[in-house]
């Protein structure tokens, strides 16, 4: 099974083309085991995508579990693509995601490292809730960016991420799951970021994570519609216009590679 990693920003995804996987193959179980730190090539995530145009592209976290997409993981989706085609800045492509159409325009390549412009889409179910965590009331923003997201405003510190961030990453107001961003504006054009992604855990960054951010910051804590969103692994920049999200941010291809290990269901 041929696989390529790629990141962006540090959150890392494995990429396979859908020919290589049979019916038979349990997916999540191929998931866990190639996104394994230890024993696999490692990631946050298994991207299987259709070759064919518009790229299609299904993702599962690294514990197997199903997620409607990724912000990064398009990405990095995207830097494969432009990479074997040899495209050039200014160029587009779409993205067919399980949260919809996606269209990336390429704006800087350099070697590996490609910088992309992403259309997102429109936020939706923008809340605030009050949630119940270990007997304290938490005010949170919720909303979707094609996936569940939970935001905090306030204190951004690793503790918090390992306790607030993980209960509420499963806390029951979320029969799914959730995303988790702990955000604080830092000016109005600023914002910094930790992340407790869903089937996952702690990750350097997140698209769809700072986006949410930057969204509950913009809505609820004074933030500009056009900002940065710093998190341990760099900076995006994320716009929110009259037609929706834009993401802007770099995604990197690492390598090729061939997985030697068994291929859980494959007949």
């Amino acid at each position: 099974m041929r696989l390529v990693k790629a990141h962006a920003l540090g959150n890392d995804f494995l990429l396979v083309d859908e020919a290589e996987l049979a019916s038979s193959v349990d997916r999540a179980a191929v998931a866990r085991a190639v996104c394994d730190r230890h024993r696999g090539l490692g990631a946050d995530g298994l991207i299987a995508y259709s070759a064919a145009e518009p790229l299609g592209m299904a993702l599962l976290n690294a514990d197997g579990s199903f997620s409607e997409i990724s912000g990064n993981g398009v990405r990095c989706l995207a830097a494969w693509h432009a990479s074997r085609r040899s495209a050039r800045p200014g160029d587009s492509l779409a993205i067919h995601t399980d949260a919809g159409l996606k269209e990336l325009t390429l704006l800087e390549c350099e070697g590996p490292r490609f910088l992309f412009r992403a259309a997102m889409g429109r936020p939706e179910n923008i809340e605030r809730a009050c949630l119940d965590v270990a007997g304290v009331p938490v005010d949170a923003v919720t909303l979707r960016v094609g996936n569940p997201q939970c935001v905090v405003l306030g204190w951004v510190t690793p503790e918090r991420l390992h306790t607030l961030a993980a209960a509420l990453a499963v806390h029951p107001h979320f029969p799914a799951g959730t995303n988790v961003e702990l955000a604080e504006v830092l000016s109005p054009g600023r914002v910094r970021i930790l992340i407790w992604e869903r089937g996952v855990g702690p990750t350097e960054a997140s698209g769809t994570g700072a986006c949410a951010a930057a969204v509950a910051a913009m809505q609820y804590g004074g933030a500009a519609r056009d900002v940065a969103v710093e998190s341990p692994g760099g900076t995006q920049r994320v716009e929110w216009l009259d037609d929706g999200l834009y993401l802007t941010g770099t995604a990197e291809i690492v390598a090729a590679c061939e997985w030697l290990g068994a291929v859980p269901g494959h007949a």
